[in-house]
């Protein structure tokens, strides 16, 4: 039976304080699980220090163990591993520019090419008249300006004793 195995981060952390270990473990299994082949060494990523034995790690990787994004990129941090990083987080999607509608209208009918049938050419063809109505002047009338007086009545406003 051929085993699949995998170099990857175990987390043993506690909460907001994460730190890992770099487990050699079966691919199929969860890092979770605790069943792992050896430990090759902790990450503590709050201060960014892998302390990793890159000969036994180097060893896992000839005997056909993958390597995951995270552990390959403090491979290659460690000089243990030549090449690039891989990029461990998802691909950005491409930001696409909104074209407004008026540019659209135009540029489909210069990209269609197609020749049409004469009946629907006559149709184009016929003059089509537009009504355009003026405005009708609005005369605007100041509105006649009302003031009122505020007068605090005695009645209105009671009166506390203390």
């Amino acid at each position: 039976m051929l085993v699949m195995l995998a170099i990857r981060l175990q987390r043993v952390g506690r909460k907001n304080d994460p730190s890992f270990r770099v487990i050699v473990t079966d691919s199929k299994m969860k890092p979770k699980t605790g069943n792992f082949l050896e430990v090759l060494g902790s990450y503590n990523a709050r201060q960014g220090k892998p302390v990793i034995d890159t000969e036994r790690a180097k060893h896992w990787l000839s005997m056909g163990a993958q390597a995951s994004g995270t552990v390959h990129n403090l491979l290659v941090d460690l000089k243990a591993v030549a090449g690039k990083k891989v990029n461990v987080l998802g691909k950005k999607t491409p930001i696409v520019k909104e074209v407004p509608k008026e540019e659209v209208k135009v540029a489909a009918p210069v990209a269609v090419a197609t020749p049409a049938p004469k009946v629907e050419e006559a149709a184009v063809e016929a003059p089509v008249e537009v009504v355009v109505e003026a405005p009708a002047e609005v005369t605007e009338t100041p509105a006649p300006e009302v003031v009122a007086e505020a007068v605090p009545s005695e009645e209105a406003t009671p009166e506390v004793t203390a």
